[in-house]
C-alpha cells in the first residue's frame, strides 16, 4: 500500500508569545507542502532523523510493528521559520499510521507525538488554531481565514527550534510583552470570525513588532512603512524564524508586484522568496488511486 500526506508549511506565525506563561501560537498555515509518501512492507530508506523518529514514536503509540518506504518531498526552506519540520514530522505520522494500521490520526493524536519530539506548528489542524506548541495546552480552532496572499521574504540566516525555545531570557521577555500579544491574538481572533482581512493583519503586526525585542528582524520598521504605502494589511513574522510576511487582501494585490520591487530597492538586507495564499491548515491524504482518503 502506498500512502502520500501532505502538510502544509507556513509563513511564522500569526501571533505568537505567552498568556499567563503558557506558551501558544495562531498558525499562519500556507499553500506550501511538505509531501511524505509511504509504501507498505519495503524497508525504510535513509531520512532526516526528525522524520524516522515521527515514525518509530507512532508505531510505539499505536503498539504496532512493520516496514514501509518513507521519502519526503518538500521545497520549504528550512531554519527559516516556516514549520519544515512540523510538516514532515505531521505528515509521517500520518502515513505510517495509515500504511501500517490503516489507522487515521486524530488532531491531538499527531499533536500528542509530535511534541515528544520538537516544539510543534499547529499547521496540521483544519482551519487556524490557537495552538501551545511546547505543551500542548491550549488547543483552540479560530475559524478559517478570508482571502489573504502573502509576499515571503528572508532575511537571512537559520533558527534553530530546539535551541530558541531553550533560551533561559524566553519566559521572562514573553511575559514581558504579554499585554501587546494578548491586542495581537484577540484582533486576529475577531479577524478571523468576521473574515476581516484588516483585522488579521493589524493583530500580525502588532506580534512581529513585540517580538523584536526576542528576535530582530533587520528593516522590519521600513517593511511595515513601504508595505502599507502599497496597499497591504499587515506583516506577519517567524517569530523563531527567518521570515517575513507582507500580507495583501485579494482586493489589494493589485499593489503587490510594486511593494516587492520597493521593498527590494530599500532593504537590502531582505530577499523576495515568493507568494503564497493563507490556507486552512490540515493534512490532505491520497492512496494508491490518487483519491483523497
Amino acid at each position: 500500500m502506498t500512502i502520500k500526506v501532505k502538510a502544509p508549511g507556513s509563513c511564522g506565525e500569526l501571533v505568537q508569545g505567552t498568556i499567563n506563561g503558557v506558551n501558544f501560537l495562531i498558525t499562519c498555515p500556507v499553500d506550501w507542502y511538505s509531501e511524505v509518501t509511504v509504501v507498505s512492507g519495503d524497508s525504510m530508506v535513509h531520512t532526516e532523523p526528525k522524520t524516522a523518529t515521527a515514525v518509530s514514536k507512532t508505531f510505539e503509540y499505536l503498539n504496532i510493528s512493520g516496514n514501509l518506504g518513507l521519502t519526503v518531498e518538500s521545497d520549504l526552506p528550512v531554519g527559516k521559520g516556516m514549520a519544515s519540520s512540523s510538516a514532515d514530522i505531521s505528515a509521517a505520522c500520518q502515513a505510517a499510521a495509515l500504511a501500517v494500521a490503516g489507522r487515521h490520526l486524530s488532531c491531538d493524536e499527531i499533536a500528542d507525538i509530535a511534541l515528544t519530539i520538537e516544539p510543534t506548528d499547529g499547521i496540521f489542524y483544519p482551519g487556524i488554531i490557537m495552538f501551545d506548541h511546547v505543551e500542548g495546552k491550549i488547543r483552540r480552532s479560530l475559524g478559517n481565514p478570508p482571502p489573504i496572499y502573502i509576499a515571503v521574504f528572508d532575511v537571512g540566516g537559520q533558527v534553530d527550534t530546539l535551541v530558541f525555545n531553550h533560551r533561559k531570557d524566553l519566559a521572562a521577555l514573553n511575559q514581558a510583552k504579554e499585554p501587546q500579544i494578548a491586542n495581537a491574538a484577540a484582533l486576529v481572533a475577531k479577524g478571523l470570525e468576521t473574515g476581516d482581512a484588516r483585522l488579521i493583519g493589524q493583530g500580525a503586526t502588532m506580534s512581529a513588532v513585540a517580538n523584536q525585542s526576542i528576535l530582530y528582524k533587520p528593516c522590519l520598521e521600513q517593511v511595515i512603512t513601504i508595505s502599507r504605502d502599497f496597499g497591504a494589511v499587515g506583516i506577519c513574522a517567524a517569530h523563531s524564524g527567518t521570515v517575513l510576511g507582507v500580507m495583501f487582501s485579494a482586493t489589494a494585490m493589485n499593489g503587490h508586484e510594486s511593494c516587492i520591487k520597493e521593498i527590494g530597492r530599500v532593504c537590502s538586507a531582505v530577499v523576495y522568496l515568493k507568494t503564497v495564499q493563507l490556507i486552512a491548515g490540515g493534512l490532505i491524504i491520497t492512496g494508491d488511486d490518487g483519491s483523497e482518503r
